[in-house]
């Protein structure tokens, strides 16, 4: 099932312990982190998704999809499956998945960067790789959608 092309995504950073949380905006212009989500319970987590689907007026997920170098999936690929089905039946969104081959690497190097000690990466990690996965998608999407305007209409500089 396809998100629709107008309305905010979320972006996912799927983990067992804690997931990161990125929203774009309406557009879908710009993607930026919002919450790293520690898991609970099932009943729990379909309760937190289906807050942020109401609160944040979610129409579809993006989920980051851990694969190998080569391309090939990976036991964590399959659970990041499992997990997508799951958000999709308990929120009634559509959900994609999304080559997420080195988000985390470069959370971390952006972390890493801003001179942050390592409790503060780790607190922002999960949600800047969440971003990261959602910016590549909606770029994804975009690429080669509209040709480029034509050029303005004036005399070049002398």
């Amino acid at each position: 099932m396809s998100l629709p092309n107008q309305g905010r995504i979320a972006g996912v950073d799927y983990g067992e312990v804690r997931i990161g949380i990125a929203i774009c905006d309406p557009a879908q212009q710009l993607a930026s982190p919002l919450e790293n989500y520690s898991r609970g319970s099932q009943e729990q987590d379909a309760g937190h998704f289906r807050q942020l689907v109401d609160r944040e007026q979610i129409v579809g997920f993006v989920v980051g999809l851990p694969l190998y170098p080569s391309g090939d999936e990976s036991q964590k690929s399959r659970e990041a499956r499992q997990f997508g089905s799951w958000l999709s039946e308990r929120t009634g969104c559509p959900v994609q998945f999304f080559d997420e081959r080195y988000s985390t690497l470069a959370a971390e190097q952006i972390l890493t960067g801003a001179g942050l000690t390592s409790k503060r990466r780790k607190q922002r990690r999960d949600m800047l790789a969440a971003r990261i996965i959602l910016e590549s998608f909606l770029e994804s999407q975009s690429r080669g959608s509209e040709l480029p305007g034509p050029l303005a209409d004036t005399e070049p500089p002398l």
